[in-house]
């Protein structure tokens, strides 16, 4: 099997595209090509090929699970015959619970292995298993024989099964199917002739007691019963495939499917004929249900490395993601105006006349931001609390700024399935030590002598906050029997993770962070503490933080809404390189918006800016929070106690996170601004 060679990794029209495995994947980074001009391509290409000749020798490199099968019409050792279909865990926009393929008692394996899961698979909630739909490449089939379900209405289990079914069909709930690692999609017409291919189908449809149908029963006028469930109980599977040179075989490009639903009168020797399968809401006789499929090959013109694309054009935003990046370049370059403004001006102004001031005899006349010279390095209240969100802040920018940059690149493409919340997770614990340095460094230069107290409530604080929402949340899916509940067994190892290799980590990053020197400020700290006169409106602590969080989040909240969209709508979220820009133009946002208002405070002789940039920059999570609860009530159609719940707890840890991450963003852009502006004039 021949790699794809690195020469593959070109610029085209402003856009880094990695390896040919990796543009099937639909990923793309906007990158400036002056940026990766002269010795910075080169150093990215030495890098490639570093990595490369690692992982697979120098002709070039794949990623675990994304090298291409080839399939022919016979078993050899080039190729292979048996394509098989691996059924995921069913899931609706109508309910946060998904189950297992198992629980709705669909045709199944009695014995087979399952493939293994990685860390993020497990989180996510996915569960793969193999399925009995087994195809043989290029051999054609015509309502093949599943097997056949029968439900005794008079056998409570049968009964049980039958109504959890019928549940499914009623809230949605959709099949996931695997072929090649491919989605096997259900395409269907669109407004404006536009065609979505959506990588599940749904697993019934339900005519209601007014004789509305629901959902998936559009698809055709022959479901008119009222009051009545049909169960998709046949498929007819569309297998596409490429061939260069057949001696080597094909490579599969699509799987599309449609579903339909027949009654087939003669179970054993079904004809795929007649009349949709129906179940009334009530009835008291023996139910059978018959599972078919069809399946045909069909010779394709797409390469292999281009297959994801059809998948993921119909989910295209291009547009709307460019006028998120311009909306959000408005926003930046509007505060970067008024920033330079005060720099280059105002700033600059008051520097001068203050050093002026210095030789003369007015010099004892200090007015502005000087007078407070003496205070605005003084330790803040509860500066233990500060000192330990700093460092989980940093900790978790870090993780977010190397995941959405391996993500750029096409390393955490959704082919690469469950690739990105591990990622993420093992990041976070591997970095324990910036968060255990930077919360000591803080805490010894606010004075702080409690060392063991700090270093303790950074390693436990925030993550064990984090853990106890989430392990609430894994309660409820337990209890109500949903895939999505992490085994006991991944939660030992997430336990073993964090107290095993994060916590260490970060006692060892607040030895070192002990160790060090205290943090010398450009000017020194009066003993008596400077009162501070009366505020006008914007210049008070609630108003200010309150107005600091708004323009961060009209940078972020296009692209908020479609990463909503792919953790509770179910749809794939691949655009990484807007998303990694967005987050880059967030850091900019944040971090000019604190130091704004923080000039403006303490030009007003306020001294307490410390709490108040974390908090200003931070309150972004509230915003954040608020367009979730918009976003709950107006996009998304969730029903139950139990997922109204899992909703707003997962919320709650995202919004946790977002207010760390953006609160220390703001506390560093402050502490350097005042740091230069302080380092600067003369005082006596």
């Amino acid at each position: 099997m021949s790699a794809a060679p690195l020469s593959r990794l070109h610029l085209a029209g402003g856009f880094l595209r990695v390896p040919t495995m990796l543009r099937g994947a639909g990923v793309t980074c906007p990158v400036s090509t002056h940026w990766l001009s002269g010795s910075w391509r080169m150093s990215l290409m030495l890098l490639l090929l570093l990595v490369s000749g690692a992982v697979r020798g120098t002709a070039g490199f794949y990623l675990p699970g994304l090298a291409p099968v080839n399939f022919c019409d016979t078993e050899s050792p080039e190729c292979q015959s048996v394509i098989e279909l691996f059924v995921n865990r069913l899931d609706s926009v109508e309910s946060v619970l998904p189950y297992e393929y198992a629980a709705f008692d669909f045709c199944q394996l009695e014995e087979e292995k399952r493939p293994s899961e990685n860390l993020g698979q497990v989180l996510f909630g996915e569960r793969i298993e193999p399925s009995p739909y087994k195809f043989h490449f290029k051999k054609e089939e015509v309502c093949k024989h599943v097997c056949t379900k029968e439900y005794n209405i008079g056998k409570t289990n049968d009964k049980s099964k039958l109504m959890f079914l019928k549940n499914g069909i009623q809230l949605n709930y959709q099949h996931h199917w695997i072929i090649d690692n491919m989605p096997v999609t259900w395409c269907y017409d669109v407004e404006e002739g536009l065609k979505f291919c959506n990588p599940g189908f749904p697993i019934g449809c339900y005519i209601t007691k007014a004789g509305h149908p629901k959902d998936a029963c559009v698809i055709s006028t022959s479901f008119n019963e009222k009051d009545t469930y049909y169960i998709f109980n046949h498929v007819d599977i569309t297998i596409y495939y490429h061939s260069e040179i057949e001696k080597t075989g094909a490579r599969l490009v699509a799987a599309k499917l449609e579903p339909k639903s027949f009654k087939h009168t003669h179970t054993a020797m079904p004809d795929c004929s007649g009349p949709p399968l129906g179940i009334p809401d009530k009835f008291n006789v023996k139910v059978t249900i018959p599972y078919t499929y069809s399946v045909k090959y069909v010779k394709s013109p797409i390469k292999w490395a281009s297959r994801w694309d059809y998948i993921l054009e119909s989910m295209h935003h291009t547009n709307i993601q460019w006028f998120s990046i311009m909306n959000s370049l408005v926003i930046v370059l509007f505060l970067s105006g008024m920033v330079a403004m005060i720099l280059l001006r105002t700033l600059h102004k008051d520097i001068a006349r203050y050093n002026q001031m210095d030789s003369t005899e007015e010099a004892q006349e200090e007015f502005g931001w000087k007078l407070v010279h003496g205070d605005v390095f003084r330790p803040p209240r509860k500066g233990m609390i500060l000192s330990v969100f700093l460092g989980s802040g940093v900790q978790i920018f870090i993780m977010m700024f190397v995941t959405l940059f391996f993500a750029c690149l096409g390393f955490l493409s959704p082919a690469n399935r469950g690739s990105l919340m591990t990622c993420a997770v093992v990041l976070w614990v591997l970095l324990g030590t910036p968060a255990g340095y930077v919360a000591a460094r803080f805490y010894k230069s606010f004075g702080g002598e409690k060392w063991k107290t700090n270093v303790l409530l950074t390693s436990f604080l925030c993550p064990g906050i984090v853990f106890a929402d989430f392990f609430l949340m894994n309660l409820i899916l337990w209890g109500e029997g949903s895939s999505a509940a992490i085994p006991f067994g991944t939660l030992v190892a997430v336990l073993a993770l964090w107290f095993g290799i994060s916590v260490p980590l970060t006692f060892i990053g607040a030895y070192f962070g002990f160790k060090k020197r205290t943090i010398e400020h450009p000017v020194r700290v009066n003993q008596i503490p400077r009162q501070i006169p009366e505020q006008s409106f914007y210049t008070k602590s609630v108003p200010g933080i309150v107005m600091g969080g708004i323009l961060p989040f009209g940078c972020i909240f296009i692209q908020l809404f479609f990463i909503l969209n792919s953790i509770w709508s179910h749809q794939m979220y691949y655009m990484f390189g807007f998303l990694f820009l967005v987050f880059i133009i967030l850091i900019i946002t944040c971090s000019e918006a604190t130091v704004l208002l923080c000039y403006f405070h303490i030009c007003a002789e306020n001294y307490h800016w410390q709490w108040r940039s974390f908090l200003t920059s931070g309150f972004t999570a509230m915003y954040f929070l608020i367009y979730a609860i918009h976003y709950f009530y107006t996009k998304l159609q969730i029903t139950g106690t139990a997922s109204v719940i899992l909703y707003f707890g997962y919320t709650m840890i995202m919004a946790l996170i977002f207010f760390l991450f953006t609160g220390a963003i703001g506390f560093f852009a402050c502490f350097w601004f005042m740091t230069k502006i302080y380092s600067v004039v003369k005082v006596d």
